[in-house]
């Protein structure tokens, strides 16, 4: 068994060292490059700047990540337009490698700097623009090759194109298998909730009051996550299984306010398709912009200095591992998950429940006991307050920023208590957090938080 396992590491290993052509991962950084810069661009055009980060009094913090300093709405926007050109100049490979690395860096800080804008797709766009920085995606129809073409290069390890493959994968898989649960399956939950309140929709509108739709939709949208990235390796069902890609996130697009997710999704699938499609494409690229055709001599990948290659497979390996294990750290959490959110982010759990929760701070005096209510929207915008109510981090975190909040108003050791109660998947509210508790003495941690309420 010992001397199988060996072997089919080693074959593994061969295989992701075979030489390809460059042509899937040139076709991918275009793609990739343009429709980052279109998003960075929608930002600024629609004011999400100033919504998201110009009004907020208070910002939310990842966990680990409290030290980034929160910069004002003028160094925000200038980020922003940064990243606009950064993502430009990936799609147009200049200077590629300080391009992709300058664009990762500012879209990664626009998202750590507020939990409350935390999305699976940017989560996703942040660990493609991060793995970006590694490939040499910028070594053949870019500025850097026109200007040097002897950095050209034409053909590169099987596993530069099947690192990306395999993210896209985990993407799709792991959001089948959230979607394995009760909720989702047997109650068609939130499906439910959601196609209904679109049924003033034109053409389609009238049937997504039919419990059926609810229930075909959610067992569609399991069966697909779980089956799609398999039937794309797949030659003979790739065309098929593109065109369900097409439909499936054409149908959450129109459904949905997910953004440029769908469309990302789908430009980014097309890495599954064979290197003579994207051979074909290139060329086709090359006649539109009349650029000059290429030497056909075959160039390979050169191998960096044997340390920083060891570096390279070492710092990807573990990537790989994180990617695979980290989604399931919820395990270690008691309770219902979709109720406590222990574990819930960066594990591929998409559109996966409705959660709507209020909840009604209070500050205590202890030298006078009197207890005083909180005016929560002086302190928090709209959005960040929607999405404070329901997740326990969120909420703890106020409650500290409370605690400074009035003791800076002269409050000696200020008591923080809230009052929450949350709905989950249409069901009636329950409460949420332990009303005796004084949040400002609880401190966050990877611990299970004792002072939810169970569900």
């Amino acid at each position: 068994m010992m001397g199988t396992n060996v072997s089919y590491v080693n074959s593994l290993l061969k295989y992701s060292q075979r030489s390809v052509s460059i042509a899937p991962l040139i076709v991918f950084r275009l793609i990739f490059g343009a429709l980052m810069a279109w998003s960075a661009a929608r930002f600024l055009w629609n004011g999400w700047v100033h919504e998201l980060y110009g009004k907020p009094v208070f910002f939310f913090s990842y966990y680990g990540f409290h030290w980034l300093p929160r910069l004002s709405e003028t160094y925000i926007v200038l980020i922003y337009f940064v990243m606009l050109f950064a993502y430009i100049s990936v799609a147009l490979g200049w200077k590629y490698k300080w391009s992709a690395t300058i664009a990762f860096l500012c879209f990664t800080y626009t998202e750590l700097i507020d939990v409350t804008t935390y999305l699976n797709h940017y989560y996703f766009c942040s660990l493609i623009s991060f793995l970006m920085i590694f490939l040499p995606a910028g070594n053949r129809f870019s500025l850097d090759t026109y200007f040097s073409p002897h950095k050209t290069i034409t053909h590169i390890p099987f596993w530069m194109i099947g690192i990306l493959q395999l993210q896209l994968a985990i993407v799709y898989f792991y959001a089948g298998l959230a979607k394995l649960n009760s909720d989702w399956l047997w109650d068609a939950m939130p499906l439910r909730l959601w196609l209904t309140a679109r049924n003033d929709m034109p053409l389609i509108g009238s049937f997504l009051d039919d419990l059926w739709v609810a229930y075909a939709f959610s067992w569609a949208g399991a069966l697909y996550d779980l089956c799609i990235p398999f039937l794309l390796w797949s030659s003979r069902y790739r065309l098929s299984a593109y065109a369900a890609v097409i439909l499936f996130h054409v149908l959450t697009r129109i459904l949905f306010p997910i953004g440029m997710f769908p469309f990302i999704m789908i430009a980014s699938t097309l890495l599954f398709f064979s290197v003579s499609f994207h051979e074909r494409l290139l060329h086709f690229l090359q006649r539109m912009t009349g650029s000059k055709q290429e030497a056909i001599s075959i160039k390979k990948w050169g191998r960096p200095p044997k340390q920083w290659y060891t570096f390279l497979s070492v710092l990807l390996g573990l990537y790989i591992v994180f990617q695979l294990l980290f989604p399931f750290r919820y395990i270690c959490y008691p309770g219902k998950l979709f109720w406590t959110e222990q574990g819930y982010r960066f594990s591929w759990r998409v559109m996966l429940m409705e959660k709507a929760g209020v909840c009604f701070f209070f500050v205590r005096n202890p030298e006078t006991g009197q207890k005083t209510e909180v005016i929560v929207g002086e302190h928090l915008t709209p959005l960040q307050e929607k999405m404070m109510s329901t997740q326990p981090d969120l909420i703890l975190q106020f409650a500290h920023y409370l605690d400074r909040y009035y003791k800076q108003l002269g409050v000696p050791d200020p008591e923080i208590y809230v009052d929450a109660r949350v709905a989950l998947n249409g069901q009636r509210s329950k409460p949420f957090i332990d009303p005796s508790i004084d949040l400002s003495t609880i401190h966050d941690s990877w611990a299970h938080k004792s002072w939810i309420i169970p569900y």
